[in-house]
């Protein structure tokens, strides 16, 4: 059994009937870290000790006959915006060096209810923006990993974590699920709390996983799908059995809408060949659907919104160390210091009428499918790579998951981004698993 591959759901069963301990599996990641972070990059704070004990307390709690967590003695990283109480949360800036919570945030805590060993801190960009880390994609070292949860994605591809925990307020998950190869899945906006969670942008913001298959990150969602009162944007409902609804087979099969968005010019053209096979590989389980012509206007909405809040979330790192900020986060923030009261309400009361623009999208078809991204990860290492392929989908707040079906001209990922209805978390994993499963079998 190669541990350090091993899936979430596979690790926890295997824990759980005693066939591995948590200890050797947390031992074997950080051996798998050992050889190849130096390379990669992927970890902001990794304390190999602590892990480790972290470990045996679980391995101790599984000898004492205690109930088990779904995730129990599974490790998992964790986006270093997150705070967490017993390790830094510095946000990928030398401006929060050193800085320590004294609690953990929301999500965090519910992993560690649910069993899971929280392996150590994963790179970020500055501030969760675009400025890039140190991190690298795996499967070429030359190449961006994406961002802004950059560390995240790596970890997860280079087999040094089975799950880790990002977040996404254009395409920080999607995007660089896509370039590095692996499954990113973000949630219905509201559906996890983001108490203690750096934040961008109140409209925007969501947390997302990134996993090695579809079944863990469904396992990890749901343990975090669970409504915060510390988290005005969250709603008391139950907790969506995602794991459950995976596992089952569509009632009927599914229908996609293959939806190129406007922004179709700017994906590369082996995304376009790639695309258009696939979508002639389906036949009648996909059809062409144009957008409404108000999409147009999503992309200056969304960056209305988000460069004036980040005006107003980053007010005291711009007072207080500009000069430490990378040019392009002062020139976004010094962009949104203009936007007008105005502007930004009409964009913000914008996003409701967006949704309903989708719902005839729906009433047909289970979920869009689109690019994750404009092609493989670009060369080179100062930039983390065009959003555009999910800033319609997270303005509206909707639940979208990338798969890692396809390959570029270069043989590097490419991701297939399903989209789902707000709310409709379940059915779109259980469509994603559909998907999978017929390319995987034709």
């Amino acid at each position: 059994m190669d541990l350090p591959l091993i899936g979430a759901a596979a690790a926890a069963a295997a824990i759980r009937t005693g066939k591995i301990t948590s200890e050797e599996l947390v031992g074997a990641c950080l051996d798998r870290i050992a050889a190849t972070e130096e390379q990669v990059g992927a970890w902001q704070y990794l304390d190999a000790e602590h892990a480790l004990n972290q470990a045996r307390e679980a391995d101790k709690i599984s000898q004492s006959g205690d109930t088990l967590g779904p995730l129990h003695g599974v490790p998992v990283g964790v986006k270093d915006i997150f705070d967490t109480r017993d390790m830094p949360t510095e946000d990928g800036t030398v401006l929060h060096a050193g800085r320590q919570p004294q609690e953990d945030a929301a999500a965090v805590a519910l992993l560690r209810e649910a069993g899971a060993v929280i392996l150590g801190k994963t790179v970020t960009t500055e501030l969760a923006v675009y400025s890039p880390g140190k991190t690298k994609n795996p499967h070429d070292l030359k190449r961006t990993p994406g961002g802004s949860s950059s560390g995240s994605a790596a970890a997860v591809a280079a087999g040094m974590v089975p799950l880790a925990l990002g977040t996404q307020t254009n395409g920080s998950v999607i995007r660089p699920a896509s370039y590095c190869g692996v499954f990113g899945f973000k949630p219905t906006f509201g559906r996890i709390s983001r108490h203690l969670v750096l934040q961008q942008s109140r409209p925007l913001d969501q947390i997302g996983v990134f996993a090695r298959s579809i079944e863990d990150a469904a396992l990890m969602a749901q343990q975090i799908m669970v409504s915060d009162a510390r988290d005005p944007d969250t709603r008391l409902r139950a907790r969506p059995n995602l794991v459950k609804t995976v596992a089952e087979a569509p009632p009927v099969e599914p229908r996609l809408a293959f939806v190129k968005t406007p922004a179709w010019d700017q994906a590369e053209p082996d995304t376009k060949e790639a695309f258009d096979e696939l979508v002639a590989h389906l036949g009648e389980k996909v059809g062409n659907v144009e957008l409404p012509g108000l999409f147009s206007d999503a992309y200056t909405l969304h960056q209305t919104i988000m460069e004036a809040d980040l005006a107003r979330s980053f007010e005291r790192e711009y007072v207080t160390g500009k000069d430490a900020l990378s040019a392009t986060l002062r020139e976004m923030i010094e962009r949104g210091q203009k936007v007008l009261a105005v502007d930004y309400n009409n964009a913000v009361n914008q996003i409701p009428a967006c949704n309903r623009a989708l719902d005839p999208v729906f009433e047909w078809h289970d979920a869009i499918l689109t690019p994750a991204a404009t092609g493989e990860a670009p060369v080179g290492l100062d930039s983390t790579g065009s959003p555009i392929f999910c800033t319609i989908w997270t303005l509206c707040g909707m639940p979208a998951i990338t798969l890692p079906l396809l390959n570029g001209a270069d043989g590097m990922p490419l991701g297939v981004q399903l989209v789902g209805p707000k709310g409709d978390d379940a059915r779109l994993l259980r469509t994603a698993r559909w998907l999978v499963e017929t390319l995987g079998g034709d």
